[in-house]
């Protein structure tokens, strides 16, 4: 099993910036993408960005030159460093360990959520 906790979340002002964290602890050792995903009210959950054990990143367009995604594989944690941050970012933010191969999604983690709000 493994256990998702995140941090970081909040209110800021239009323009600023947030960094969330997400640590991971149990049985890491398959999980292959991490990544970061986002539901607004009324919305679906969205991909924001994730990152392979490779390094390779993928980002939303609409957060791209924005945001950046990083991995700390020692401390089985991500980061979500977010910029520029707009009031269309507020949304709870989710945390995502998966096993993924050859497009099939093996495991699949999920964090609590934590909340972003981006006030005008």
């Amino acid at each position: 099993q493994v256990q998702l906790v995140e941090s970081g979340g909040g209110l800021v002002q239009t323009g600023g910036s947030l960094r969330l964290s997400c640590a991971a602890s149990g049985n890491t050792l398959s999980l292959n993408f991490m990544g970061w995903y986002r539901q607004a009210p009324g919305k679906q959950r969205e991909l924001v960005a994730d990152i392979s054990s490779g390094g390779s990143t993928k980002y939303a367009d609409s957060v791209k030159g924005r945001f950046t995604i990083s991995r700390d594989n020692a401390k089985n944690t991500v980061y979500l460093q977010m910029n520029s941050l707009k009031p269309e970012d507020t949304a709870v933010y989710y945390c995502n360990f998966k096993k993924k191969e050859g497009g099939f999604v093996f495991y699949d983690y999920w964090g609590q959520g934590t909340q972003v709000t981006v006030s005008s």
